[in-house]
This record gives C-alpha cells, sequence and structure tokens, in this order.
C-alpha cells in the first residue's frame, strides 16, 4: 500500500515538469514566430511605401514611357545592405547586448523591405498578394511539418544546404546567361528548396529550445531562429512569384 502512496506521489510530482517544458517550448515558438511576422510586416510596409512614393526614384531610374528602369548607386547599396546586415547581425548575436542584436534585426528588415520595392514596380498588387498567401500555405504546412515530425531531418538539411549553394552560383550565373528557360528551371529547383529547408530550420528551433536557458539567451535564440525562417519565407516567395507572378 505504501508503495502504491509512493508511486502516485511520483507520478503526480513527473507531470507539472513535463507540462513545463511543454508551455516553455511553446512559448519560445511564439516568441519565435512573433518576430518573423513582424519582420516581414515591416519589410512588406516599407516595400509598399517605398513603392507608392517618390522614394522609389532615389533606388531607381524610372522611364514611364519607355517602360525601363535601371538601378541607382543608392539603389545598389539599399539592395546589397540586408547581406551586409546578416554578416553584422551574426556578428552582435553572441558579442553585444540583447538590444542591440535586436536592432540590427529591425533595421535589416526595414533594409530588406526597401531592397524589394521593385516588386510592385515588376508585378501587379494582385499577383503579390495571391503569391504571398500561397506562400503562406506552403511555408504553414512546411512548418507543422518540420514541427511535430519525430524524423531526424539533419541529413536532408545538410543536402539541401549544398544545393542551395548551387543554386545561387546557377542564378548569378543566369544573370548573364538571361535565359528564360533555365530561369523556369532554377526557379522550380528554388521552391523545392525552400520548401524543404523550411521544415528543417523549423526542427532546428525547436531542437536549439533549452529549458534552463535565461531569458537573455533564449530570447537571442528566437531572435536567429526568426531570422532563419524569414529568410525561407520571403526566398520561396520570390520563387513563387517568378512562376505565378503576373508582369506589368
Amino acid at each position: 500500500m505504501n508503495e502504491l502512496n509512493k508511486s502516485s506521489q511520483i507520478e503526480v510530482v513527473a507531470r507539472p515538469s513535463v507540462e513545463v517544458v511543454d508551455e516553455g517550448l511553446r512559448s519560445y515558438m511564439i516568441k519565435v514566430f512573433n518576430y518573423m511576422s513582424g519582420s516581414l510586416l515591416v519589410a512588406g510596409l516599407v516595400a509598399y511605401l517605398f513603392a507608392n512614393t517618390g522614394l522609389i526614384k532615389l533606388l531607381y531610374n524610372i522611364d514611364y514611357q519607355a517602360q525601363t528602369a535601371s538601378i541607382s548607386g543608392i539603389g545598389w547599396l539599399v539592395m546589397l545592405s540586408p547581406l551586409a546586415m546578416i554578416f553584422a547581425f551574426h556578428y552582435v548575436l553572441s558579442r553585444k547586448s540583447l538590444a542591440a542584436v535586436q536592432a540590427v534585426f529591425w533595421l535589416f528588415s526595414v533594409l530588406e523591405g526597401a531592397s524589394l520595392a521593385y516588386l510592385f514596380i515588376i508585378y501587379s498588387g494582385a499577383s503579390i498578394t495571391r503569391v504571398f498567401f500561397v506562400t503562406a500555405i506552403t511555408f504553414g504546412c512546411m512548418g507543422i511539418l518540420g514541427y511535430s515530425t519525430q524524423r531526424d531531418l539533419s541529413k536532408l538539411g545538410s543536402y539541401l544546404y549544398m544545393a542551395l549553394i548551387g543554386l545561387i552560383v546557377a542564378l548569378v550565373v543566369n544573370m548573364f546567361l538571361k535565359s528564360s528557360g533555365l530561369d523556369y528551371a532554377l526557379s522550380c529547383i528554388g521552391v523545392l528548396l525552400f520548401t524543404g529547408l523550411t521544415a528543417v530550420d523549423i526542427q532546428n528551433i525547436k531542437m536549439m529550445y533549452y529549458r534552463q536557458d535565461s531569458e537573455d539567451t533564449a530570447s537571442r535564440k528566437a531572435i536567429a531562429g526568426a531570422l532563419n525562417l524569414y529568410l525561407d519565407f520571403v526566398n520561396l516567395f520570390l520563387m513563387l512569384l517568378r512562376l505565378m507572378g503576373d508582369r506589368r
């Protein structure tokens, strides 16, 4: 009888610890997606603001009669600045204060939004909205898969990251070749690649969670995870837009 009582007590004590871990993980993942969603919102608003005001003229020399546009000097700086901010982010992530990490993250979102303003020049607003929702649904489905699957996706991730390097090289080469057929093929590959990376990255973010992390460390991990997911989402969106977008 005493043994039975001991077992019951152990069971009662053990259950709350599991609930605490689950609640902590849930809170951590919510923080990741809040940062990511906020970044997408900021980037989208900045892109729309630039595209629909005179600010776009700072980035592009536009001839509306000839329907041509070329990137200005400032435009090149803005286009390349998000890449520089990614390097800056990884530098401050473990070396500077949490406030500095957050500042770089939000500055990246603003500059990324400005660099994406050209989409409103090339594609119709309706097609951008349509492709955004397609991207959101695809991202959501792969997010659920990456979060819930018990299968280790790390080996798949290694192959996908190697393929990503190849895709980047091929896209750069095609900037000079200007092959429409190759561009279509690379866009299809890009959709598959970033769809897979979404599931892999979400599983990695989940695995990075540790219950004993301090609030500062957990926040840094959440912001880093949000940046990875933001890049997955935006690149998936861009690849789908190349395939499904209606050009003006």
